[in-house]
């Protein structure tokens, strides 16, 4: 009897895989290998763009270098 449930078992897996070949090749087949080692080799070197975020950035910097870091004994009252 435990070969019957072998048999059944390995039938159900057959035909999960047949029923989802199709997004199987689709996804991990040879074509969309090749798809990505040409992506892969086609990719451009990252460059960096200053943006308008990176003057504001350097703006606040330089207001936070510019305030006061001490406080006089007149003013703590």
């Amino acid at each position: 009897m435990g070969w019957l449930y072998i048999a059944l078992l390995a039938i159900a897996v057959v035909l999960v895989a047949g029923a989802e070949w199709p997004r199987l090749e689709q996804r991990f087949g040879l074509g969309p290998r090749r798809r990505r080692q040409r992506a892969r080799r086609r990719k451009t070197p990252l460059r960096v763009v200053r943006s308008e975020a990176d003057d504001f950035a350097a703006s606040v910097e330089r207001d936070l270098a510019n305030l006061p870091t001490t406080i006089d004994e007149s003013e703590r009252r």
